[in-house]
């Protein structure tokens, strides 16, 4: 229990993390609009305290192809207004200074030769200066400019990728560019995700389909953290989770509050936290993990007839106890008698 602000107690927000695997699961469209979309989703748990996507180089220079199909449709469009076959039903108007342009190519031109150019001004002002002066400015002309950045993120076309990183980090996730190795990101992602278990928190969403990270959700599930994966073929890697969600449902919006509940999984398996069966199958009933093992047993049937644990072979088994002792005591008289009769003799000898 913690206080709030209100001065009510109220109970201890969970805290999670959110590790995002670039190299197995891109952003199949937008990239802002995706991890926010996760976002919200890890939301549902509790507080997300972290959100971190790890991948190499080429995740960021690589072109998907709804990219590739986007420009090639606007580039297309372009062509169309520049030759007067297709005319826009309204004027373009720069979101900057409301200035209107007949054709996207002539916004273009405006916004290059005037506001980009003033942007790059700007920029130079703020390298030459240091400390509180630098700072300050880049807070004033710099940071607070989002008229500037949104139509940038229209307008200008990146030299490199399509502006991945850029868009994760507006949406609050921290990038990491990995080294150009084999299992790199792995290798990132499995440090951040040991790193977060130690930092006590309660939940780690994992948006991957790399069937290496099973054995990181099973020391995460027995450090009794709650797992999510977000992933798309299957269930293997979500096999080892709490709850498994589908990637482009993540992505359209489409979960809701009944996806992410803890649901009892299709296969049967041994918790071992609580020592118990988690889900326990016969004759089509389930059975709770305390009933005891006669019953369980008991309810199986084989060409009609019951089988109970303990009921077969307790019979016999009291029966050959009694034998044992039988023979044994046997056994022990006839030591006893033995070593009485050599006793005698031996006293009849010192005797005679």
């Amino acid at each position: 229990m913690v206080r709030t602000k209100e001065g009510v107690y109220a109970a201890k927000a969970k805290k999670v993390v959110v590790l995002w695997d670039l190299d197995n699961k891109p952003p199949r469209g937008p990239p802002y609009e995706a991890a926010l979309a996760l976002k919200s989703v890890a939301q549902k748990f509790g507080d997300v305290i972290d959100m971190s996507a790890y991948a190499n180089r080429h995740a960021f220079i690589h072109l998907p192809q709804w990219v590739v199909e986007e420009r090639r449709e606007r580039r297309h469009l372009d062509f169309l207004e520049r030759k007067g076959v297709s005319a826009p039903s309204e004027p373009y108007i720069c979101s900057v200074c409301g200035r209107k342009c007949k054709t996207n190519m002539d916004l273009k031109k405006h916004f290059r030769q005037l506001h980009e150019r003033e942007r790059q001004k700007k920029m130079n002002r703020m390298r030459s200066l240091k400390g509180k002066k630098r700072q300050r400015f880049k807070e004033r002309f710099i940071d607070g400019n989002e008229k500037y950045n949104e139509a940038a993120r229209s307008l200008l076309t990146p030299k490199i990728g399509y502006g991945l990183a850029h868009e994760l980090r507006r949406a609050g996730v921290y990038v990491k560019t990995v080294q150009d190795k084999p299992q790199a990101a792995d290798w990132a992602l499995k440090r951040q995700m040991l790193h977060s278990m130690s930092r006590g928190v309660d939940w780690i969403v994992l948006v991957s389909d790399d069937s290496d990270f099973s054995e990181m959700l099973r020391k995460a599930r027995e450090a009794n953290l709650g797992t999510v994966v977000v992933g798309d073929r299957g269930r293997a890697l979500g096999r080892h989770a709490d709850v498994w969600v589908p990637w482009i449902r993540v992505e359209n919006g489409e979960i809701k509050e009944s996806d992410l509940e803890l649901k009892s999984k299709d296969w049967t398996e041994f918790d071992e936290r609580s020592g118990r069966f988690s889900v326990s199958e016969f004759d089509g009933d389930l059975a709770s993990g305390e009933q005891s093992l006669d019953e369980l047993v008991g309810s199986m049937e084989f060409s009609g007839l019951r089988i109970s644990s303990f009921s077969e072979g307790e019979e016999e088994y009291e029966e050959g106890d009694e034998l044992r002792g039988d023979s044994d005591e046997d056994e022990e008289g006839d030591y006893f008698l033995d070593s009485e009769d050599e006793k005698l003799e031996e006293e009849n000898d010192v005797y005679f």
